[in-house]
């Protein structure tokens, strides 16, 4: 998936815990532990919001996009810039 998901990094930046932060954001540990580890498939904008709101951060250091290996090759001009 070339959606990486950095919760972690603002949890410990806030030194805060997993159950702080689902408690305070308003759902499971459960479903905000597969969010974390990046086997979310969607994530609503009210969660997104929410999450943003707690830990004071855009949506940003949250999330960032990373080229597949494979995908990055694929594209016309890949091999310029290895």
């Amino acid at each position: 998936m070339p959606i990486a998901v950095d919760i972690d990094v603002m949890l410990a930046r806030r030194k805060m815990s997993v159950g702080e932060l689902a408690d305070r954001v308003g759902i499971t540990p459960a479903n905000l532990a597969v969010l974390k580890n990046g086997r979310a498939k969607a994530v609503r904008f009210t969660t997104l919001a929410a999450l943003c709101e707690v830990l004071e951060c855009q949506p940003g250091d949250l999330l960032r996009w990373e080229a597949d290996e494979a995908e990055a090759s694929a594209r016309p001009g890949a091999e310029d810039a290895a």
